[in-house]
Order: C-alpha cells, then sequence, then structure tokens
C-alpha cells in the first residue's frame, strides 16, 4: 500500500499538519474520489485518523485528517518482506508475508 503514489502522497502532506481530503487532492494532484478511497483504506488500518470535523462557511462538515505513522521499515529476511510502522500513538504494526511472484531461476 506504500508503494501507491496516492497513498504515500496523503500520508506525507498529513504527516505534520492536519488537512481535509479536498485540500488534499487540490495540492497533490489526487482525483477526489481516489482521494476518499485511499483515506478510507488508511484509516481502516490505522495509519490516518480524522481528528477534527469542522464546519465551512456554505454550512458543510469538513473532516480534517492526520497521519499517524511515525516510522515506517521495511525488511526483507528470510524469503519473507516485511512491514514495521510504528504509530503516535506508540502501537508497532507489522505487515508481510512469504515473497512469491519472484522467479527464482534469476
Amino acid at each position: 500500500m506504500l508503494t501507491d503514489e496516492y497513498t504515500a502522497k496523503i500520508l506525507l502532506a498529513t504527516f505534520k499538519r492536519k488537512l481535509s481530503a479536498q485540500e488534499i487532492s487540490r495540492k497533490y494532484g489526487i482525483p477526489i474520489a481516489a482521494c476518499y478511497r485511499k483515506i478510507r483504506s488508511l484509516e481502516e488500518i490505522g495509519l490516518l485518523e480524522c481528528v477534527e470535523r469542522i464546519l465551512t462557511q456554505k454550512g458543510k462538515r469538513k473532516n480534517l485528517y492526520t497521519s499517524r505513522l511515525k516510522n515506517a521499515y521495511v525488511f526483507f529476511e528470510g524469503g519473507r518482506l516485511r512491514v514495521r510502522f510504528h504509530l503516535t500513538t506508540g502501537v508497532i504494526r507489522d505487515f508481510g508475508g512469504d515473497w512469491t511472484g519472484v522467479d527464482s531461476k534469476g
């Protein structure tokens, strides 16, 4: 997921400041529908959080998001590719599995 360009842009954009989906979309050239999909996915796995809901001058609600990612590490050990996320909450989450799809014949 982190290798996805839009996901990386969203996490970087919200690393030190809270932004709305519309601001992220406009600043980083991410189509708004894709931006909302990625935000939803990032929230589901705990890497992004809605930290504030504000009311715009037009009376619409706007969510402001911030990254919960503090550090990310990629490991390749014993034929397994793993990613370890250190979250701002102190939680450490590991993702990974067998490295498949690579032709071992070189």
